[in-house]
């Protein structure tokens, strides 16, 4: 499940980075390619522009996060992999000995 949620929030934050990108000019005031982010970013100059950069800098960095909790992740689940197939390969061959027993004593 928290897998499913971490997925679907990167996959929204990538979305929502990519469209930002074609929006124009961040923070330059309502109607202006900055949209209506709250009043501070819809009044535009200086304080618009500034707010809308720290935005953009919180939201990279959680996608930062997201990508480095996903990474990881793959990495644990590689370890996980790698010990069953250990552990498998183990009783393979448990199993092939107890075979060549069986086949001696006949």
């Amino acid at each position: 499940m928290a897998r499913l949620l971490m997925r679907s929030q990167l996959a929204r934050q990538l979305r929502s980075y990519s469209d930002s990108s074609q929006m124009g000019d961040l923070g330059s005031g309502a109607g202006k390619g900055g949209g209506g982010g709250g009043s501070i970013r819809e009044a535009g100059g200086a304080f618009g522009k500034r707010q809308a950069a720290q935005e953009e800098k919180y939201f990279r960095e959680q996608e930062a996060k997201a990508l480095e909790f996903l990474k990881r992740h793959h990495y644990d689940e590689i370890n996980i992999q790698e010990k069953e197939i250990k552990r498998l390969q183990k009783e393979i061959d448990r199993r092939q000995n107890i075979l060549k027993q069986l086949k001696n004593d006949d």
